[in-house]
């Protein structure tokens, strides 16, 4: 029996968790005061916080969990014993439009397992964010996870409706992806990811009248890595996400852990991960990123070159690195402040605005927005030194505390 919009809604929605979003900032500023529908700013029902801190809604779902690829991470592949729908193209534009008309969100997120073959699942996926833009005006945020099996001709079409493209790198390595995913091919992968690259720098030349191209995926492309499915470690991981950044100009690296898929958890040979380890990683990423720290740095931690599960990477550095604290606030320069546990990017800065005009003192640093609970071991100032405490063989443990046997009675 043909199942009801319903179905196919709590199915495919379902399904698209194991996809992970990316917001909307970085985009054109589009919105409909002009005429049009939507808008790529404001804000509505919650699903995801955007870089700035906005939180925006996405309406994320699969067009299809049918995939003719077996690969042996995924619920969806074509051996698993999972119930199965499929969206006409005409019935995803229906319900971004209408959610976006009862304000649930503010654009789209699509995804698909391939049906029939990687072009005829993405030339779906293009008629869909072409019709959005072109029949009906919509300007709202459209990401698309595209498929580097396709012709790069649709690939080049979706860029100029979608805001951002992404290609899922699948795994760490190579070797993992020929092992779990032998369909797929990681050099498919790298030059569609390049082909986006290549036409996201020529949409930013003028011709020679003057003339600007038309814009090709203005928030540009990230990828997705799945944690936990093979033997990587940490440093391994961080060190393909450092190249990825570097040879594609990614905007974000995303890492979905590893779920167990009870009918075929014997392929593969680990324990999963916990969602805390897919947590460390971002945060690891983040200090690469903003803060200036670089692999080998936040992996020292550990021989095994896995992160500290129980501490965030910044303080698990701290505490292996304690004979560079306590940092002077007032004289340290911002390298070092963007070290210390507690500090953020606009606390740093506070920092260096204030100390321009006064001697700090423990309140005035209350006042930047500094966690103190993690910060006040490392730093010394005007009212404040941390005297033993930052040498304290208990440190750590005044972080993470020893797991207590609680209670039965």
């Amino acid at each position: 029996m043909p199942r009801t919009l319903d179905e196919k809604l709590a199915i495919l929605s379902d399904a698209a968790r194991y996809d992970a979003s990316c917001a909307s900032s970085g985009t054109s500023r589009r919105d409909s005061r002009s005429g049009g529908l939507g808008s790529t700013e404001g804000s509505g029902i919650c699903h995801a916080y955007a870089p700035d801190g906005r939180c925006i809604s996405l309406l994320k779902i699969l067009m299809t969990n049918f995939c003719i690829y077996d690969c042996a991470y995924c619920i969806n592949r074509a051996s698993s014993n999972t119930p199965r729908a499929r969206f006409t193209p005409q019935e995803v534009i229906d319900l971004t439009l209408e959610f976006y008309r009862r304000n649930y969100i503010e654009g789209l997120f699509l995804s698909s397992g391939i049906i029939r073959s990687p072009d005829a699942t993405m030339e779906d996926m293009v008629t869909i964010a072409r019709k959005l833009r072109q029949e009906h005006g919509f300007k709202g945020y459209i990401h698309l996870k595209t498929i580097p099996d396709a012709a790069q001709e649709l690939i080049d079409q979706a860029g100029l409706y979608a805001d951002r493209l992404s290609i899922n790198v699948e795994l760490p390595t190579e070797q993992s992806v020929r092992a779990y995913a032998p369909e797929k091919s990681p050099a498919t992968i790298r030059d569609a990811m390049q082909r986006v690259k290549t036409r996201r720098t020529a949409s930013k030349d003028r011709t020679h009248t003057g003339k600007r191209p038309p814009k090709f995926a203005p928030a540009g492309q990230s990828t997705q890595m799945i944690v936990g499915a093979d033997a990587s470690t940490d440093r391994t991981i961080l060190s393909q996400s450092t190249r990825l950044y570097g040879d594609f100009g990614l905007r974000r690296v995303y890492y979905s852990a590893f779920s167990p898929i009870p009918d075929s958890s014997a392929m593969l040979p680990l324990i999963k991960p916990p969602l805390i380890r897919e947590h460390r990683l971002y945060q690891a990423d983040w200090l690469m990123r903003f803060y200036g720290f670089d692999v080998g740095e936040i992996t020292a931690a550990r021989a095994d070159g896995n992160l500290d599960l129980q501490l965030d990477p910044k303080l698990a550095w701290a505490l292996a690195n304690r004979h560079l604290f306590p940092v002077q606030v007032q004289t340290a320069d911002r390298d070092l402040l963007l070290r210390v546990p507690g500090f953020g990017t606009r606390t740093v800065q506070r920092i260096l605005t204030a100390r321009r005009h006064r001697t700090l003192a423990y309140d005035d640093l209350k006042r930047t927005g500094a966690n103190l609970k993690n910060a006040h071991p490392f730093i010394t100032l005007r009212h404040w030194s941390p005297g033993a405490l930052t040498d304290s063989a208990d440190l750590r443990a005044r972080f993470a505390p020893p797991p207590e046997q609680l209670s039965l009675f």
